[in-house]
């Protein structure tokens, strides 16, 4: 879908009235951003989406998404690039997923466990949910390729290491897979 097209879209359920009004631009121009641009026949404008997709593409800077993600109440995962299918990985990736939300639920124990949640745990939890997030929607998008070159990349051989947590001051279990 290209970006007017998608604002063409949203205008048929907020008012280009009132985005105009909110960010102090002329209707027309509201309207411009919904049209196709083509600079010979004076149509179209250079709307909103059309400049950020351009400043991601210059300076490849993903913390923009990010942060217009964070701002919806989301979240960005960059989506994997895979080839050359290979199922026998699916193992280790699967036992990797479960490690790191084992991990997760170890981190919310601890932090949980005092019937409260200080700023530094809260900020533990969140990494760890974010690695979950991001190693989940790996193994996702290659199960929907049907192509497993990423996780094959991987070498087979987990090693389990046991590390103590300093912030969290007790014992984690880990599955490093190198």
């Amino acid at each position: 879908m290209q970006s007017h097209e998608l604002l063409r879209e949203v205008f048929q359920k907020c008012s280009p009235k009132l985005v105009a009004a909110e960010l102090g631009l002329s209707l027309s121009m509201i309207y411009k951003w919904a049209e196709p641009g083509e600079p010979t026949a004076g149509s179209g404008s250079t709307n909103p989406l059309d400049r950020i997709d351009a400043l991601l593409r210059c300076t490849n800077d993903l913390r923009i998404v990010q942060w217009l993600c964070q701002r919806a109440g989301g979240f960005f995962i960059r989506n994997p690039k895979t080839t050359n299918p290979h199922p026998s990985y699916l193992i280790p990736a699967t036992n990797e997923i479960v490690q790191e939300f084992a991990d997760l639920l170890a981190v919310v124990a601890t932090a949980a466990a005092d019937n409260q949640i200080s700023p530094k745990e809260s900020h533990q939890i969140r990494a760890r949910w974010e690695e979950l997030k991001a190693v989940t929607e790996t193994f996702v998008a290659c199960c929907e390729e049907g192509n497993f070159r990423l996780l094959r990349e991987k070498p087979i051989a987990a090693v389990a290491t046991r590390s103590r947590s300093p912030e969290a001051g007790t014992e984690a279990r880990r599955l490093d897979v190198q």
